[in-house]
């Protein structure tokens, strides 16, 4: 089968590397099919900001090296303003180029991640009058809802009504459907009919989280400035979806509960802003650290963590959102203080006793939450290894993610031969 992945971010971002390469990488080498060996010509389509002389250079290098794992990269350029527009005109040239790639690569299956892509695969194919691939829709969240609850667009506006004509349209002309929780999977299965859909988490690989050595954790803990004390860990960004104030209410509250207790921020947002929000608060330089770092490094990093924070404002959007942070906590062993109402969060961790959710964004809810959480931590000796065992069973991607993308994509495309 020759594939086709389009996905409407860049090769560097954070999101490629950790959500797409991963499990094309799979895809590619056979692996993850418990059947006959069925190999798959993955090809990729990305969008990128960064087209100077010195990126050209780091593209061509990138480019030997996906091919060399079975995967041939192609890109073209990222247009941001003005915002409706830029987009119109990446969806036209993205689907011309689709058109291209399905001619040239003989393309049995297009992979489209999440609606702008969707638009891509769906236009390039129609434009395609020797060859019909099917289209797996990767939906991955409700799109328009989630302008919608951002505060970007008016439900009753034109924008929103385009959206979700579009979006009705992309159901209509898909072949089979990819969803991140069960509770997302009620919803678009209403308005699919007997349609495939596969429901599959934001996976990790749990490999990344093994390797982190004792030595490598007390060498980070050393440079952090965090040893022996108890440690509550964020990582992601601030702001936006992101509840800064309620995080950083967390980290006080553990700090009231906990003096020795310190702050480990992990994020590519603005630091000075966040270091000015937590020095509010009363903590002291040496009582929490914020970083940047690679996503090659976050294992080693949550290593040196107790407990984890994730509270994302909660929406109708937002039952459709898995969070890619949830699965690398539970695979470094750490509970994690959640908020209730972001995809199926909430029943995860109260059915496998891997955290603490709370109802009650207040203050006092929060306080009581961290303290939940603190309790567990110091009562439940086996709660690493309940935390991995969650990570293994729900969210990997080797046993996970990557066979079920392979049911998915057998599913709608050699069904069709």
């Amino acid at each position: 089968m020759n594939s086709l992945y389009v996905c409407y971010f860049g090769i560097d971002q954070p999101l490629v590397q950790t959500q797409v390469l991963p499990y094309l990488r799979l895809l590619a080498g056979g692996q993850g099919d418990q059947e006959a060996p069925c190999p798959i010509k993955v090809t990729l389509l990305t969008f990128e900001t960064d087209f100077d002389g010195d990126a050209r250079e780091r593209f061509e290098k990138t480019r030997r090296d996906l091919s060399e794992e079975g995967i041939d990269w192609h890109c073209l350029k990222y247009h941001k303003t003005p915002s409706v527009p830029a987009t119109a005109y990446d969806i036209f040239r993205g689907a011309l180029f689709v058109r291209k790639l399905i001619a040239r690569k003989h393309i049995d299956l297009i992979h489209c991640r999440v609606h702008v892509p969707g638009l891509m695969g769906v236009l390039g194919r129609k434009l395609s009058f020797q060859r019909r691939p099917n289209i797996l829709f990767d939906i991955r969240g409700f799109f328009p809802e989630e302008y919608v609850d951002a505060g970007i667009w008016k439900k009753d506006g034109i924008l929103f009504q385009i959206a979700k004509r579009i979006e009705g349209w992309l159901l209509r002309e898909s072949d089979g459907f990819v969803v991140l929780t069960d509770k997302a999977r009620e919803i678009v299965g209403r308005r699919i009919g007997s349609k495939p859909v596969e429901v599959i988490p934001c996976c990790v690989d749990l490999d990344r989280f093994n390797r982190v050595t004792k030595t490598e954790e007390i060498e980070t803990r050393s440079e952090i400035g965090n040893e022996g004390r108890l440690t509550a860990v964020y990582i992601g960004s601030f702001g936006g979806w992101y509840l800064t104030e309620e995080t950083v209410t967390a980290f006080r509250k553990l700090r009231e509960i906990r003096p020795d207790s310190f702050a480990l921020i992990l994020t590519q947002s603005d630091r000075d802003n966040i270091k000015a929000r937590m020095e509010l608060s009363g903590f002291k330089p040496s009582d929490y650290k914020i970083m940047k770092v690679a996503p090659k490094d976050v294992p080693r990093y949550l290593a040196c963590a107790d407990i984890a924070l994730s509270f994302i404002k909660p929406s109708y959007s937002k039952v459709a959102s898995s969070p890619t942070k949830n699965a690398e906590y539970l695979a470094s062993g750490l509970p994690i203080l959640a908020n209730s109402g972001i995809g199926d969060t909430s029943e995860q961790l109260s059915e496998d006793c891997t955290g603490v959710v709370i109802e009650d964004l207040s203050e006092d809810g929060v306080e009581r939450g961290v303290r939940k959480i603190v309790e567990m931590v110091e009562s439940v000796p086996d709660l690493q290894e309940r935390c991995r065992q969650s990570a293994h069973r729900r969210f990997s991607l080797k046993e996970l993610g990557g066979p079920a993308y392979r049911k998915i994509y057998k599913r709608i495309a050699w069904s069709a031969d």
